[in-house]
């Protein structure tokens, strides 16, 4: 909007384009709820009360507040593309969003982070950015790209970049290693934030990190914790995810004298909890029942992050500010019933509108790089006993075995279901190596079949798990196939499939259809008899190298508290 339009339309020389009438504001600058009318121009608000104009809407006495802002999330943990994502959080009342591209960065690099901010800027609502600040999370494994520095350095001029994301690398941080502190002085010299992932960091160590200029952190599981980190200056970004959900544990540092340094955010939230329960509106909701007064918590999931990143125009309901507003009839549950985006009413009843252009991204690069003729998951047997990966229920952490192995006739060691030990392998995907690491694991409880993803935490090559090297080829074949993916199979066919064609780790599908795929899956899963309740999640988890204590990788079966590969066989 230019300068001289915006003073003349607040200054009623001019009608505005749209007058909101009759409407309860909630005002996130002085906590309170004021009845009155909001003028619109050009997208942006421009005063308060009585102004002509060319249209008139009364909200009936109905509550507005600021569009809601989700200051830390993975687009990809929903598994849909950056404009599918956008038709399932803008109706719930989420307008601005600042996501780290991290698991994309992994697979495609630059490219990828330049991919999705682009997919970001054509869509109704605001999509923003934080530069990965850890690809690859180790050197462990074969991963899509390594983004130091001088890589991601110029991508701090990008408009849609906000700063750096999540610092994972604590420790070369505290330890004073030369590239993770070059990408935050990069960052700190463009006058960005830095932000922090230290989940338990505590004294002196948390002293050094924070000295460093990081500002935020997203971690913090415990009070303690949140309020030493409070009391360094640190921003806390309150996390309520689908695997980590830290609200109940931090509701009592929420208070007059520490809401005005913390935030919302979602980290990765899956569809099902999306379509069931909402976005940051169900954290707004759990905050109110859990005793937060109203305006405080829609404050902290509005005005907390507009300040902390720099945005604004956004945050708030007041002159200048971006016309992104959220209608709703009860202050003690808000549920939208409207949103506004830039003034135009783009979602009503938890439903996009008609004609909101929800524009496709140009053409994903290729994120799958692997000849299928090279498959082999064959293990001779060089030994009696192997090192087995144990699943610990309802964790990602995961125990190392010591088990004796089934050996076949062909003196090739092969999976026992009488025993609950299973086949995994990772298959790289990125170079095109031909990298298959091989092992066992224990704890998936399939007494047939297999099943693969192209989503493997961090770098996200190729894992399978299966009882049969013929089911094991079927399910990676039915995930090359498509680009990426999810597969289960048995009988040497793929049984269940949901393709992730964008990077292996996202659908151009809606978030209600990627749900179904996923509880055909799930399905799948239970007929093979799988013990996890998401057999897939804890799939996910078993390639990566930081998590104790028995990990594979595309190179093979991965020690974490020796930090280095192992041979499978004793």
């Amino acid at each position: 909007m230019g300068i001289n339009r915006l003073i003349a339309a607040a200054g009623g020389a001019r009608p505005v384009d749209l007058l909101l009438a009759n409407a309860r504001i909630v005002d996130v600058f002085s906590g309170e709820v004021v009845s009155n009318h909001i003028a619109v121009d050009d997208g942006f608000i421009v005063g308060f009360g009585d102004y002509e104009a060319k249209a008139v809407v009364d909200l009936g006495n109905r509550f507005v507040a600021p569009g809601f802002i989700d200051a830390h999330v993975h687009i990809e943990s929903a598994m849909v593309s950056v404009p599918e994502f956008c038709r399932a959080v803008l109706p719930l009342g989420t307008t601005t969003l600042v996501a780290d591209p991290h698991e994309t960065a992994n697979v495609l690099g630059v490219p990828g982070i330049e991919y999705m901010i682009e997919a970001g800027r054509s869509q109704p609502m605001n999509f923003y950015f934080t530069l990965p600040s850890c690809v690859p999370a180790t050197p462990m494994e074969t991963a899509g790209a390594v983004l130091n520095a001088d890589a991601i350095s110029p991508l701090l001029a990008n408009d849609r970049v906000l700063g750096l994301a999540e610092m994972m690398n604590f420790p070369g941080v505290i330890h004073q290693d030369p590239d993770p502190l070059r990408k935050i002085e990069n960052t700190l010299a463009a006058s960005k934030p830095v932000d922090g992932h230290a989940p338990g960091l505590t004294g002196k160590p948390l002293y050094s990190y924070v000295a460093a200029g990081i500002s935020s952190d997203h971690e913090c599981v415990s009070a303690e914790e949140a309020m030493e980190k409070l009391s360094c200056g640190m921003h806390i970004m309150i996390r309520e995810g689908t695997g980590a959900k830290n609200l109940e544990a931090l509701l009592s540092i929420i208070n007059p004298k520490t809401a005005h340094r913390l935030m919302w955010c979602t980290d990765d939230r899956h569809p099902h909890d999306i379509l069931a329960e909402g976005h940051i509106d169900f954290i707004i909701r759990k905050a109110i029942s859990g005793g937060v007064d109203p305006a405080t918590a829609i404050r902290i999931g509005t005005l907390n992050p507009a300040q902390y990143f720099g945005l604004r125009h956004v945050g708030a309901i007041a002159p200048g500010r971006r016309a992104d507003l959220v209608v709703f009839s009860d202050l003690s549950s808000p549920r939208a019933e409207q949103v506004y985006v830039a003034g135009v009413l783009a979602a009503e009843e938890g439903r996009m509108l008609a004609g909101i252009d929800l524009r496709e991204p140009a053409v994903c690069p290729s994120a799958m790089r692997i000849d299928p003729s090279v498959l082999d998951f064959s293990i001779p047997a060089t030994g009696s006993k192997a090192r087995v990966i144990e699943l610990v229920p309802n964790q990602i952490i995961t125990k190392s075995r010591i088990m004796a192995v089934t050996v076949d006739d062909k003196q090739q060691a092969v999976s026992d279901v009488s025993r609950d030990l299973l086949k995994i392998a990772v298959v790289e995907r990125h170079t095109g190596s031909g990298n298959i690491g091989r092992g066992f694991v224990r704890g998936f409880g399939f007494k047939k079949g297999a099943i693969a993803s192209s989503v493997a935490h961090d770098s996200h090559n190729l894992i399978v798990v299966g009882t049969t090297d013929a089911d094991m080829t079927a399910a990676v074949r039915g995930v090359i196939e498509t680009g990426g993916g999810l597969a289960a199979a048995w009988d040497g066919r793929v049984q269940a499939h949901l393709p992730l064609p964008l990077a292996g780790l996202m659908s151009n599908e809606p978030l209600d259809r990627v749900r179904h795929l996923m509880d055909g899956l799930l399905a799948a899963a239970r007929e093979m008899g799988a013990k996890p309740s998401d057999p897939f999640m804890a799939l996910s988890f078993l390639a990566l190298p930081v998590i104790p204590e028995l990990r594979i990788t595309d190179k093979g079966v991965f020690d974490v508290a020796g930090f280095s590969h192992v041979d499978l066989f004793l």
